[in-house]
Protein backbone atom coordinates (compact mmCIF):
# COMPACT_ATOMS: atom_id res chain seq x y z
CA UNK A 1 0.00 0.00 0.00
CA UNK A 2 1.28 3.82 -0.44
CA UNK A 3 2.28 5.75 2.06
CA UNK A 4 -0.80 7.87 3.84
CA UNK A 5 0.76 11.08 3.30
CA UNK A 6 1.02 10.29 0.10
CA UNK A 7 -2.55 10.11 -0.79
CA UNK A 8 -3.95 12.36 -3.63
CA UNK A 9 -0.33 13.02 -4.63
CA UNK A 10 -1.47 13.92 -8.04
CA UNK A 11 -5.14 15.88 -7.19
CA UNK A 12 -4.09 18.99 -8.73
CA UNK A 13 -2.47 17.24 -11.99
CA UNK A 14 -4.82 18.03 -15.52
CA UNK A 15 -2.55 15.98 -17.64
CA UNK A 16 -2.09 12.86 -16.86
CA UNK A 17 0.61 10.80 -20.12
CA UNK A 18 0.93 7.82 -19.05
CA UNK A 19 3.43 5.43 -20.76
CA UNK A 20 5.28 2.11 -20.10
CA UNK A 21 6.80 -0.49 -22.18
CA UNK A 22 5.07 -2.61 -24.59
CA UNK A 23 3.04 -5.47 -22.69
CA UNK A 24 3.24 -3.54 -19.58
CA UNK A 25 -0.71 -2.85 -19.71
CA UNK A 26 -0.33 1.14 -20.20
CA UNK A 27 -3.49 1.35 -21.94
CA UNK A 28 -5.45 -0.39 -19.51
CA UNK A 29 -3.83 1.95 -17.00
CA UNK A 30 -4.86 5.11 -18.31
CA UNK A 31 -8.31 3.96 -18.54
CA UNK A 32 -8.50 2.48 -15.07
CA UNK A 33 -6.67 6.24 -14.02
CA UNK A 34 -10.08 7.84 -16.11
CA UNK A 35 -12.37 5.98 -14.03
CA UNK A 36 -10.57 7.01 -10.93
CA UNK A 37 -10.78 10.82 -11.89
CA UNK A 38 -14.14 10.58 -13.09
CA UNK A 39 -15.73 8.67 -9.54
CA UNK A 40 -14.17 12.20 -7.96
CA UNK A 41 -16.94 13.81 -9.87
CA UNK A 42 -14.84 14.80 -13.00
CA UNK A 43 -15.22 15.10 -16.51
CA UNK A 44 -12.04 13.37 -18.48
CA UNK A 45 -10.89 13.16 -21.43
CA UNK A 46 -8.64 9.93 -22.66
CA UNK A 47 -7.16 9.74 -25.53
CA UNK A 48 -4.84 7.58 -27.68
CA UNK A 49 -2.69 8.90 -30.48
CA UNK A 50 -1.09 5.70 -31.95
CA UNK A 51 -4.35 4.25 -33.81
CA UNK A 52 -4.52 1.05 -32.12
CA UNK A 53 -8.42 1.51 -30.78
CA UNK A 54 -7.12 0.20 -27.30
CA UNK A 55 -9.40 2.40 -25.25
CA UNK A 56 -12.66 1.12 -26.92
CA UNK A 57 -11.50 -2.24 -26.55
CA UNK A 58 -10.98 -1.72 -22.66
CA UNK A 59 -14.13 0.18 -22.35
CA UNK A 60 -15.65 -2.19 -24.48
CA UNK A 61 -17.58 0.49 -26.77
CA UNK A 62 -17.56 0.65 -30.46
CA UNK A 63 -14.19 2.05 -32.26
CA UNK A 64 -13.35 6.01 -31.45
CA UNK A 65 -13.37 8.38 -33.98
CA UNK A 66 -12.03 12.01 -34.05
CA UNK A 67 -15.01 13.53 -32.26
CA UNK A 68 -15.22 12.94 -28.46
CA UNK A 69 -17.70 10.66 -27.32
CA UNK A 70 -19.06 9.85 -23.78
CA UNK A 71 -17.67 6.05 -23.06
CA UNK A 72 -18.16 6.32 -19.44
CA UNK A 73 -20.86 7.60 -16.53
CA UNK A 74 -20.37 7.09 -12.72
CA UNK A 75 -22.92 7.86 -10.43
CA UNK A 76 -21.07 11.02 -9.03
CA UNK A 77 -21.80 12.56 -11.72
CA UNK A 78 -18.09 12.30 -13.58
CA UNK A 79 -17.81 11.33 -17.13
CA UNK A 80 -15.38 9.84 -19.65
CA UNK A 81 -15.31 11.09 -22.68
CA UNK A 82 -12.93 9.11 -25.23
CA UNK A 83 -11.38 9.88 -28.18
CA UNK A 84 -9.07 8.86 -30.78
CA UNK A 85 -6.51 11.44 -32.19
CA UNK A 86 -5.93 11.17 -36.24
CA UNK A 87 -3.11 13.00 -37.42
CA UNK A 88 -4.15 13.51 -40.80
CA UNK A 89 -7.81 14.89 -39.51
CA UNK A 90 -5.80 17.16 -37.14
CA UNK A 91 -3.77 18.60 -39.66
CA UNK A 92 -6.48 19.68 -41.70
CA UNK A 93 -7.65 21.39 -38.74
CA UNK A 94 -4.82 22.93 -38.45
CA UNK A 95 -4.41 24.58 -41.99
CA UNK A 96 -8.18 25.40 -41.41
CA UNK A 97 -7.88 26.78 -37.90
CA UNK A 98 -4.10 28.74 -39.07
CA UNK A 99 -4.54 29.50 -42.61
CA UNK A 100 -8.11 29.32 -43.86
CA UNK A 101 -7.97 26.97 -46.43
CA UNK A 102 -11.71 25.81 -46.69
CA UNK A 103 -11.99 23.73 -49.90
CA UNK A 104 -7.91 23.81 -50.61
CA UNK A 105 -7.67 21.59 -48.05
CA UNK A 106 -9.92 18.99 -49.48
CA UNK A 107 -7.74 19.27 -52.55
CA UNK A 108 -4.67 18.99 -50.62
CA UNK A 109 -5.81 15.54 -49.13
CA UNK A 110 -7.23 14.38 -52.67
CA UNK A 111 -3.57 14.98 -53.90
CA UNK A 112 -2.36 13.16 -51.43
CA UNK A 113 -0.15 16.07 -49.67
CA UNK A 114 -1.55 15.35 -46.45
CA UNK A 115 -1.01 11.30 -46.63
CA UNK A 116 2.68 12.66 -47.31
CA UNK A 117 3.04 15.56 -44.53
CA UNK A 118 1.87 12.83 -41.87
CA UNK A 119 3.94 9.49 -42.92
CA UNK A 120 7.07 11.12 -44.38
CA UNK A 121 7.93 13.23 -41.47
CA UNK A 122 7.08 11.77 -37.89
CA UNK A 123 8.13 14.84 -36.17
CA UNK A 124 5.19 16.57 -38.50
CA UNK A 125 3.00 13.69 -37.38
CA UNK A 126 4.05 13.89 -33.70
CA UNK A 127 3.22 17.60 -33.79
CA UNK A 128 -0.29 17.27 -34.41
CA UNK A 129 -1.23 14.37 -32.79
CA UNK A 130 -0.01 16.84 -29.46
CA UNK A 131 -1.25 19.43 -30.91
CA UNK A 132 -4.93 18.22 -30.62
CA UNK A 133 -4.57 17.14 -27.30
CA UNK A 134 -3.39 21.03 -26.17
CA UNK A 135 -6.10 22.08 -27.93
CA UNK A 136 -9.17 20.46 -26.17
CA UNK A 137 -7.05 20.90 -22.97
CA UNK A 138 -7.32 24.30 -23.26
CA UNK A 139 -10.82 24.26 -24.63
CA UNK A 140 -13.80 26.37 -22.48
CA UNK A 141 -17.60 26.08 -22.42
CA UNK A 142 -19.87 28.11 -24.07
CA UNK A 143 -23.82 28.88 -23.00
CA UNK A 144 -24.84 29.51 -19.62
CA UNK A 145 -21.15 28.52 -17.58
CA UNK A 146 -19.16 30.15 -20.40
CA UNK A 147 -15.31 30.25 -19.79
CA UNK A 148 -15.03 27.30 -18.27
CA UNK A 149 -12.39 24.20 -18.93
CA UNK A 150 -14.76 21.75 -20.77
CA UNK A 151 -12.29 19.11 -19.37
CA UNK A 152 -11.49 18.81 -15.77
CA UNK A 153 -8.70 15.95 -16.34
CA UNK A 154 -7.16 14.88 -19.28
CA UNK A 155 -5.60 11.16 -19.89
CA UNK A 156 -3.28 10.39 -22.76
CA UNK A 157 -2.39 6.98 -23.40
CA UNK A 158 1.08 8.06 -24.77
CA UNK A 159 3.34 5.94 -26.62
CA UNK A 160 5.38 3.67 -25.07
CA UNK A 161 8.89 4.79 -22.92
CA UNK A 162 11.11 4.34 -25.94
CA UNK A 163 9.54 7.15 -27.78
CA UNK A 164 8.00 9.04 -25.18
CA UNK A 165 10.36 11.80 -24.66
CA UNK A 166 10.63 12.36 -28.80
CA UNK A 167 6.69 12.68 -28.47
CA UNK A 168 6.74 15.28 -25.75
CA UNK A 169 9.64 17.40 -27.02
CA UNK A 170 8.65 18.06 -30.89
CA UNK A 171 7.32 20.29 -30.28
CA UNK A 172 10.22 22.23 -28.30
CA UNK A 173 12.26 21.08 -31.57
CA UNK A 174 10.06 23.13 -33.90
CA UNK A 175 9.98 26.34 -31.75
CA UNK A 176 13.38 26.38 -32.23
CA UNK A 177 13.12 26.09 -35.95
CA UNK A 178 10.55 28.45 -36.56
CA UNK A 179 11.29 31.59 -36.25
CA UNK A 180 8.12 33.68 -36.68
CA UNK A 181 4.53 32.54 -37.13
CA UNK A 182 1.20 30.02 -35.84
CA UNK A 183 3.88 27.22 -36.20
CA UNK A 184 6.33 28.44 -33.59
CA UNK A 185 3.39 30.43 -31.54
CA UNK A 186 1.68 26.93 -31.47
CA UNK A 187 4.87 24.84 -30.82
CA UNK A 188 5.33 27.23 -27.85
CA UNK A 189 2.23 26.87 -26.18
CA UNK A 190 2.31 23.04 -26.36
CA UNK A 191 5.81 23.20 -24.86
CA UNK A 192 4.72 25.12 -21.65
CA UNK A 193 1.59 22.68 -21.58
CA UNK A 194 3.96 19.46 -21.60
CA UNK A 195 6.13 21.44 -18.84
CA UNK A 196 3.83 22.49 -17.20
CA UNK A 197 3.46 21.83 -12.90
CA UNK A 198 -0.04 20.58 -14.08
CA UNK A 199 1.23 17.66 -16.20
CA UNK A 200 2.49 14.47 -15.21
CA UNK A 201 4.53 11.37 -16.79
CA UNK A 202 3.66 8.65 -15.24
CA UNK A 203 5.45 5.06 -15.77
CA UNK A 204 3.56 1.33 -15.90
CA UNK A 205 5.65 -1.36 -15.46
CA UNK A 206 6.04 -4.80 -14.46
CA UNK A 207 7.89 -6.26 -11.79
CA UNK A 208 10.36 -8.30 -14.43
CA UNK A 209 13.53 -7.21 -15.10
CA UNK A 210 13.53 -5.72 -18.85
CA UNK A 211 10.31 -3.59 -17.77
CA UNK A 212 11.81 -2.21 -14.80
CA UNK A 213 15.04 -1.25 -16.63
CA UNK A 214 13.34 0.65 -19.34
CA UNK A 215 11.35 2.52 -16.78
CA UNK A 216 14.35 3.41 -14.87
CA UNK A 217 16.03 4.72 -18.37
CA UNK A 218 12.89 6.61 -18.74
CA UNK A 219 12.64 8.54 -15.72
CA UNK A 220 16.59 9.37 -16.95
CA UNK A 221 15.42 10.58 -19.92
CA UNK A 222 12.46 12.49 -18.87
CA UNK A 223 14.32 14.43 -16.30
CA UNK A 224 17.33 15.42 -17.97
CA UNK A 225 14.25 16.79 -20.82
CA UNK A 226 13.28 18.27 -18.04
CA UNK A 227 9.50 16.64 -18.08
CA UNK A 228 7.81 15.61 -14.83
CA UNK A 229 7.52 11.92 -13.69
CA UNK A 230 4.65 11.16 -12.44
CA UNK A 231 4.16 8.05 -10.45
CA UNK A 232 5.72 4.68 -10.88
CA UNK A 233 2.09 1.93 -11.81
CA UNK A 234 3.24 -1.64 -11.25
CA UNK A 235 0.25 -3.46 -13.06
CA UNK A 236 -0.67 -7.27 -12.96
CA UNK A 237 0.89 -7.48 -9.32
CA UNK A 238 0.04 -11.38 -7.93
CA UNK A 239 -1.34 -11.79 -4.54
CA UNK A 240 1.09 -14.29 -2.51
CA UNK A 241 0.33 -17.71 -2.62
CA UNK A 242 2.40 -18.84 0.43
CA UNK A 243 3.52 -16.49 3.44
CA UNK A 244 6.94 -15.34 4.00
CA UNK A 245 7.86 -18.15 5.75
CA UNK A 246 6.75 -20.98 4.04
CA UNK A 247 8.67 -19.05 1.24
CA UNK A 248 11.63 -19.06 3.21
CA UNK A 249 11.14 -22.92 4.20
CA UNK A 250 11.30 -23.62 0.72
CA UNK A 251 14.37 -21.58 -0.45
CA UNK A 252 16.31 -23.37 2.27
CA UNK A 253 14.85 -26.64 1.44
CA UNK A 254 17.70 -28.80 0.57
CA UNK A 255 18.37 -31.60 -1.76
CA UNK A 256 19.93 -33.87 1.83
CA UNK A 257 16.72 -33.26 3.33
CA UNK A 258 14.12 -33.65 0.14
CA UNK A 259 14.03 -37.28 -0.14
CA UNK A 260 12.19 -37.27 3.19
CA UNK A 261 10.21 -34.34 2.70
CA UNK A 262 8.40 -35.53 -0.72
CA UNK A 263 7.82 -38.45 1.33
CA UNK A 264 6.10 -36.62 4.23
CA UNK A 265 4.23 -34.75 1.63
CA UNK A 266 3.05 -37.76 -0.04
CA UNK A 267 1.21 -39.23 2.65
CA UNK A 268 0.03 -36.82 4.02
CA UNK A 269 -1.82 -36.02 0.19
CA UNK A 270 -2.65 -39.37 0.77
CA UNK A 271 -4.53 -39.30 3.89
CA UNK A 272 -5.83 -36.66 2.53
CA UNK A 273 -7.84 -38.75 -0.64
CA UNK A 274 -5.52 -37.25 -3.06
CA UNK A 275 -3.33 -40.28 -4.91
CA UNK A 276 0.45 -38.94 -4.74
CA UNK A 277 3.51 -40.10 -6.29
CA UNK A 278 6.30 -39.52 -5.49
CA UNK A 279 6.97 -38.05 -9.08
CA UNK A 280 3.81 -35.67 -9.03
CA UNK A 281 5.11 -34.49 -5.14
CA UNK A 282 8.87 -33.98 -6.51
CA UNK A 283 7.07 -32.09 -9.24
CA UNK A 284 5.32 -29.97 -7.06
CA UNK A 285 8.97 -28.80 -4.66
CA UNK A 286 9.83 -28.02 -8.73
CA UNK A 287 7.44 -25.58 -9.32
CA UNK A 288 7.31 -24.48 -5.58
CA UNK A 289 11.06 -23.22 -6.10
CA UNK A 290 10.25 -21.92 -8.95
CA UNK A 291 7.92 -19.64 -7.33
CA UNK A 292 10.22 -18.69 -4.56
CA UNK A 293 12.65 -17.72 -7.01
CA UNK A 294 10.28 -15.43 -8.92
CA UNK A 295 8.73 -13.81 -5.88
CA UNK A 296 12.20 -12.85 -4.77
CA UNK A 297 13.05 -11.79 -8.73
CA UNK A 298 9.98 -9.31 -7.69
CA UNK A 299 10.69 -8.14 -4.49
CA UNK A 300 14.03 -6.84 -6.21
CA UNK A 301 12.68 -5.48 -9.00
CA UNK A 302 10.41 -3.24 -6.41
CA UNK A 303 13.04 -2.44 -4.28
CA UNK A 304 14.91 -0.83 -7.60
CA UNK A 305 11.49 0.89 -8.42
CA UNK A 306 11.40 2.22 -4.70
CA UNK A 307 14.81 4.06 -4.68
CA UNK A 308 13.64 6.03 -7.59
CA UNK A 309 12.14 8.25 -5.08
CA UNK A 310 8.80 8.56 -7.04
CA UNK A 311 5.18 7.92 -5.57
CA UNK A 312 4.85 4.20 -6.38
CA UNK A 313 1.44 1.83 -6.78
CA UNK A 314 0.68 -1.43 -7.20
CA UNK A 315 -2.63 -2.92 -9.46
CA UNK A 316 -3.81 -6.21 -8.97
CA UNK A 317 -3.84 -8.99 -11.51
CA UNK A 318 -7.47 -9.31 -13.20
CA UNK A 319 -7.68 -13.47 -13.81
CA UNK A 320 -10.96 -12.48 -15.64
CA UNK A 321 -9.02 -9.02 -16.82
CA UNK A 322 -11.14 -5.78 -17.65
CA UNK A 323 -14.83 -7.19 -17.96
CA UNK A 324 -17.03 -7.84 -14.92
CA UNK A 325 -16.03 -5.08 -12.88
CA UNK A 326 -12.06 -5.26 -13.78
CA UNK A 327 -11.92 -1.48 -14.65
CA UNK A 328 -13.23 -0.88 -11.61
CA UNK A 329 -11.05 -2.48 -9.35
CA UNK A 330 -8.06 -0.86 -11.08
CA UNK A 331 -9.54 2.23 -10.48
CA UNK A 332 -10.42 1.43 -7.12
CA UNK A 333 -6.94 0.30 -6.18
CA UNK A 334 -5.12 3.79 -7.86
CA UNK A 335 -7.61 5.84 -5.56
CA UNK A 336 -5.94 3.67 -2.65
CA UNK A 337 -3.18 4.06 -3.33
CA UNK A 338 -2.75 7.87 -3.10
CA UNK A 339 -2.66 8.38 -7.19
CA UNK A 340 -5.46 10.45 -7.89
Amino acid sequence: MADPGSAGRFASTRLHIVSGKGGTGKTTVAAALAVALARQGKRVLIAEVEGRQGISQTFNVPPLSGAEERIFADRSGGEVYGLSVDAKKSLLEYLQMFYKLGRAGSILEKAGAIDFATTIAPGVRDVLLIGKIYEAAGRRTKGRRSGDLVYDAIVLDAPPTGRIVRFLGVNHEVAGVARVGPIKNQAESVNRMVRHHTTAVHLVTLLEEMPVQETIDAIADLRTAELTVGAIIVNQVRDPLLTDEELAAISADTVAGRAEAVEAVRTDLTGAGVKATKVMVRGLFAQAHDLADRVALQAQEDAVLAEQGLPLAHLPTLPGGVEDGGLAVLADALIEEGIV
